[in-house]
């Protein structure tokens, strides 16, 4: 090596910059990059399929629930949806009227939470996916 001359590296891309766009219907190529992790579900979409559920599973309509607990209709449907945040007074008397107590419809809301958000931490924390080449 002659210490004459500039030195030089030469940096060669293990994966391309810029990825082709994805073409519909064209076969993807294989990438070793993990899936990006799913986002966190919303407080208000969790507790909102509580609701439903429990309320499918008292084979109860949406009306008969809503009047139970004295709020709208078209409100609780909103709240099961996840479209609205709702008061923890109106969450209440939506859990009295099925039958559950405000602590059970957030335990049950705090339950798919772990659930849902469990896989994707530990996929995240156990697999390692860099390469590291020195010279």
């Amino acid at each position: 090596m002659s210490s004459r001359g500039p030195k030089h590296v030469r940096v060669v891309p293990l994966k391309p910059l810029n990825p082709p766009a994805a073409r519909p219907g064209a076969a993807r190529p294989h990438s070793r990059r993990p899936a990006e992790a799913p986002r966190e579900p919303l407080w208000r979409d969790l507790v909102g399929d509580v609701l439903r559920r429990e309320r499918l599973a008292q084979e109860r309509t949406l009306q008969d629930v809503a009047d139970a607990a004295r709020i709208s209709m078209p409100y609780l449907s909103e709240i099961e949806r996840g479209r609205k945040e709702a008061s923890s007074e109106v969450l209440a008397a939506a859990a009295r009227a099925l039958g559950l107590g405000l602590g059970d419809l957030l335990s049950r809301a705090q339950e798919e939470l772990a659930r849902a958000t469990r896989p994707a931490l530990s996929a995240s924390r156990s697999r390692y996916d860099g390469l590291c080449l020195a010279a």
